[in-house]
C-alpha cells in the first residue's frame, strides 16, 4: 500500500500527474485544486490513497491532510466513488464542504460535476453527524472564513479547539479528531483524544 510519494513532478494533466520517484513514474489522480499547485520539474510530496480493484491499482494524491481526510469521508457515502470525491474536492475546499454539510446546504453540495440533487441530499444527511460532532458550524455571510465551533462543550469539540489553539488548521484538527474518535471510541477522555490527535497530526 502506497501512502506517500516524494519526488519530481514529471508531468501534469487535466485530472492527474506523474510523479517521478527514483526513476519510476507514478500516475496519481488528483483534484484540480491539488494539480494547480504542481509544477512540472518541481519537487512534490504527496499523500496517497491507494485503491486496489480487480483490474487495477489506482493512486489518488493530495498535498493537504485535510483534503485526503475528506476524500476518505466522502467515499464512505453510497454513490460517491473516487472520481466523484475528486470532483467535489475540485469544486469545494475542505472548509466549504464541512460548512455546507453542517448547514445542510444541498445547493452548494450539488455544484460539483457528478453530484445531482439526490446525491447532494445523501451527502448532507449521512455526513451531518460527522460535521456536527466535531464542532463545524456554518459561517454567516461576511464572517471569517474559518468555521465556528458550536458551544455545546462536547469532548470532540473541545479537542478540536485545543488543537486549533496549538496552531493547527481547524479542518486538519477536525480530520485528526475524526480518525482518533473512530479508533478510540466514544468513551475516550479529552486528554486521550488530544494526545492521539497530536500524534495523528505529527505523522
Amino acid at each position: 500500500m502506497i501512502a506517500k510519494l516524494k519526488g519530481i513532478v514529471d508531468s501534469v494533466d487535466t485530472d492527474s500527474a506523474v510523479i517521478d520517484v527514483g526513476g519510476v513514474g507514478y500516475l496519481v489522480s488528483a483534484s484540480s485544486r491539488t494539480l494547480r499547485d504542481l509544477v512540472a520539474g518541481g519537487d512534490a510530496t504527496m499523500l496517497v490513497e491507494t485503491i486496489v480493484r480487480e483490474d487495477a491499482i489506482a493512486l489518488y494524491g493530495f498535498l493537504e491532510t485535510a483534503e485526503r481526510d475528506w476524500f476518505r469521508i466522502l467515499t464512505t457515502v453510497q454513490g460517491v466513488g473516487a472520481r466523484v470525491a475528486l470532483s467535489i474536492l475540485s469544486t469545494l475546499s475542505p472548509d466549504e464542504i464541512a460548512r455546507a454539510i453542517a448547514a445542510q446546504d444541498r445547493a452548494t453540495l450539488s455544484r460539483p460535476a457528478g453530484v445531482g440533487p439526490k446525491l447532494a441530499a445523501r451527502l448532507a444527511t449521512e455526513l451531518k453527524d460527522k460535521a456536527a460532532a466535531f464542532g463545524i458550524a456554518p459561517v454567516a455571510k461576511g464572517a471569517a472564513a474559518s468555521a465556528a465551533v458550536a458551544p455545546t462543550g462536547s469532548i470532540n469539540e473541545d479537542a478540536v479547539s485545543a488543537l486549533v489553539n496549538l496552531g493547527y488548521k481547524r479542518v486538519e484538527a477536525f480530520g485528526a479528531v475524526a480518525r482518533v474518535t473512530q479508533r478510540l471510541g466514544d468513551g475516550a477522555t479529552f486528554d486521550a483524544v488530544v494526545r492521539a490527535g497530536l500524534q495523528e497530526l505529527a505523522r
